[in-house]
């Protein structure tokens, strides 16, 4: 591996070490179906240089503890801003890809905290590399399995929203029990939003979408905050239409946003 890549083998090492690291009661989490598969992705010089340069301030360890949110971003506090200042919304995006909609929206939402879970390292490395470019401060990342960062890192009700846009449809249908968007998973991820918080989904796969909707549907604690046939909801302004998906609209394909409020 070339000197550029050297932040790889030291990242994926941290990763394996910290799942030895996890409680005993999170031993359900290790051996249960992934919603993802690891590939191993190359890194380019200019990912692998912001993984080296900016991960140290904005690439967060999984530690198995409950987060320091305000440690965590300690760095974007305002110079002089009085400590009595009304605590900024905690929104959690999960699965973001290659950035480029994660970073639109926390540049577009200022105000706001964004921690983006992904585990392909290219991706954290792109992520990283457009925080630079563009001088975010607002946003960290966490390189893990997101189900056991909500299971031992986030307490109850302590988010204000939560983002996953496009997650992995696994479409064969011997496939489908690999996705995210499952019964166990929904109740857990809904227990750590607070009340009058937001769970905002996107989609372009129809028959993933109908799941969503019957999965998020029968969670008590959430609300169907949609007003379109089905129960679907309009794009919010904030989530950008990406390349991918004008791609996919000029072709006639659908994109579904499902949008459930915290009762």
């Amino acid at each position: 591996m070339s000197e550029k890549n050297s932040a790889s083998p030291r990242l994926n090492k941290s990763f394996e070490q910290a799942k030895q690291e996890l409680p005993e009661d999170s031993e359900h989490y290790l051996h249960r179906i992934k919603s993802f598969v690891l590939r191993t992705g190359r890194l380019t010089a200019g990912q692998a240089r912001a993984i080296e340069t900016l991960g140290p301030q904005f690439l967060l360890p999984f530690t198995g503890q409950t987060i320091d949110w305000d440690k965590s971003f300690q760095s974007d506090c305002v110079q002089g801003a009085a400590s009595t200042q009304m605590p900024r919304p905690k929104i959690l995006e999960i699965g973001f890809g290659m950035g480029e909609t994660t970073a639109k929206i926390a540049a577009a939402r200022p105000a706001d905290d964004f921690l983006a879970i992904e585990v392909h390292e290219p991706g954290v490395g792109a992520l990283l590399k457009l925080i630079g470019e563009q001088g975010l401060t607002n946003l960290r990342l966490m390189r893990h399995d997101a189900v056991e960062v909500i299971e031992n890192m986030i307490p109850e009700s302590f988010l204000d929203g939560v983002h996953v846009y496009f997650p992995d449809p696994w479409h064969k249908k011997r496939h489908n029990k690999r996705r995210l968007i499952q019964p166990e998973f929904v109740s857990l991820l809904s227990s750590r939003i607070k009340p009058g918080g937001y769970w905002h989904l996107a989609t372009d796969w129809q028959e993933y979408a109908e799941q969503m909707m019957e999965v998020l549907s029968a969670e008590p604690s959430l609300v169907n905050a949609g007003s379109l046939p089905g129960g679907y909801a309009d794009r919010p302004s904030y989530r950008p239409v990406t390349k991918f998906e004008n791609r996919g609209i000029r072709l006639g394909h659908g994109v579904w946003d499902l949008v459930f409020k915290k009762a």
